[in-house]
């Protein structure tokens, strides 16, 4: 039994059908669109089986990029989830025959609340095809399946079409990735475009500082303290004139600096990057990335340091 021969057969018939979808995208999907776009209300995606599994995936892709929706299972529906629907509301019913009873059921309700209807079927004959304002021809050649009886090549054009409708509207509202992030904010993007360096840096009593006059030896203290391995370094007015790291302690110990007398202004880094308050952590985390440091100074208007934002922080709370 050659698997990878009709593994490939089964790809080869869905990649075909969903080219063949191309040639659909016209003036019905376009009225489509603009149903959708002018819905005041939110997106019902409905249907039965694997339909109805389709149409989850749809729903939660319209929600997740600008487009309120939610799943509705045509069967509860007859029991009193239709309650779920508004005036305001538009309905994407999904049927390969067009046939489904438990969403036919549902169209002269749906009617009586003047709620629009977009159905995708692969029949244009079909009854939910002649009743819905506009029907998304979703027909395919044959099921990649060889008893042509489980969906397969029926369901995948329906979530691809389905995915047509969701982006083509992300684009046109303008949905950004920030606005992406905010309906996920567990995920990775979410962290990514969220996340701020104030939720993460070190201040007040955490904040590593010293004077430049200090001796090196005083430095020290103040960094084992701190455990960021770094300080801040200041001068008598509070602002910043370097920082100290542990970079600049082993290059200070190879060199036989008395670190008991030199003070801390001859061998601190002065040259230091700093950020501001509201940062994106992902920018801060580039930033580090780009000049090979491990911490960054947050600094005021005037230039003084009033927090630490450390790598571990960032790479902690998933910032990558």
């Amino acid at each position: 039994m050659n698997f990878c021969k009709l593994g490939l057969a089964v790809i080869e018939t869905e990649a075909q059908a969903v080219f063949e979808l191309t040639q659909r995208i016209d003036e019905r999907f376009e009225k489509a669109c603009e149903i959708l776009l002018a819905c005041k209300g939110r997106v019902v995606v409905t249907g039965m089986g694997k339909s109805g599994h389709i149409a989850h995936k749809i729903a939660a892709t319209f929600s997740s990029t600008g487009t309120p929706a939610f799943f509705m299972h045509p069967g509860e529906a007859s029991h009193g989830d239709l309650g779920m629907i508004t005036r305001q509301d538009v309905v994407v019913a999904i049927s390969n025959s067009g046939y489904t009873h438990e969403i036919i059921t549902l169209l002269p309700l749906l009617k009586r609340l003047e709620v629009p209807v977009i159905a995708m079927t692969g029949n244009s004959d079909s009854t939910l095809a002649n009743v819905a304002e506009i029907n998304l021809d979703i027909s395919i050649r044959h099921e990649a399946c060889p008893l042509g009886l489980a969906p397969t090549t029926s369901t995948t054009v329906s979530l691809v079409m389905g995915d047509a409708l969701a982006i083509a509207l992300l684009q046109v509202r303008g949905f950004s990735a920030e606005d992406f992030a905010l309906s996920h904010p567990g995920g990775a993007l979410g962290r990514r475009l969220l996340l701020r360096i104030d939720d993460l840096y070190h201040h007040g009593e955490q904040l590593p500082v010293i004077n430049e006059r200090a001796t090196v030896s005083e430095a020290l203290i103040e960094v084992t303290a701190k455990k960021l391995g770094m300080t801040c370094v200041i001068d008598n007015h509070g602002i910043l004139q370097g920082v100290y790291t542990d970079g600049d302690i082993r290059r200070t110990l190879t060199n036989h600096f008395d670190i008991n007398t030199t003070p801390l202004s001859d061998v601190m880094s002065k040259n230091c990057k700093t950020v501001k308050r509201g940062m994106l952590a992902a920018e801060a985390l580039a930033l580090m990335q780009k000049f090979s440091i491990t911490a960054l100074a947050v600094v005021d208007n005037e230039n003084r340091p009033i927090a630490v934002v450390h790598l571990h922080d960032l790479l902690r709370a998933g910032v990558i």
